[in-house]
């Protein structure tokens, strides 16, 4: 059976916190922080998912102004479906929602880096991170 593919139909936090720990994503991610998974959901404006019937197999959370940049906050595919194309499509749907001149950006969990060249996505050497507990000098 395909898998179905959306960009308006709604999740839980218990099914994000779930596929997020079937991926993996779970090791970078505050899965034990329920306020923090629902904030997450509640402020993304791009959300694209997977679905096996039921079960959300895999998610693309974006934050964007669909114009200019979409920011690829999450993507999670399930492990069991990974290799399949999932992640593919779920970029492809993501792409779909933007404007003609959109550029989408990202950055790559360690157990993911190897991924993103081979689907198109070209490395950037300039990302900064503030971490949120570090002042500003």
């Amino acid at each position: 059976m395909p898998l179905d593919y959306s960009s308006s139909r709604p999740i839980t936090p218990e099914q994000f916190i779930d596929v997020l720990r079937r991926s993996t994503l779970s090791e970078r991610r505050p899965v034990d922080d329920r306020r923090c998974i629902e904030a997450m959901l509640k402020h993304a404006n791009l959300l694209c998912t997977a679905w096996d019937g039921e079960l959300l197999v895999g998610a693309a959370r974006s934050v964007t102004d669909f114009e200019y940049c979409c920011y690829l906050s999450d993507l999670a595919v399930d492990a069991a479906y990974q290799k399949r194309g999932v992640g593919r499509a779920l970029i492809e749907a993501t792409r779909s929602r933007l404007g003609p001149k959109a550029k989408i950006i990202l950055l790559a969990a360690p157990k993911a880096e190897g991924y993103y060249p081979k689907v198109g996505f070209d490395a950037h050497r300039s990302a900064w991170i503030l971490p949120a507990d570090r002042k500003l000098r």
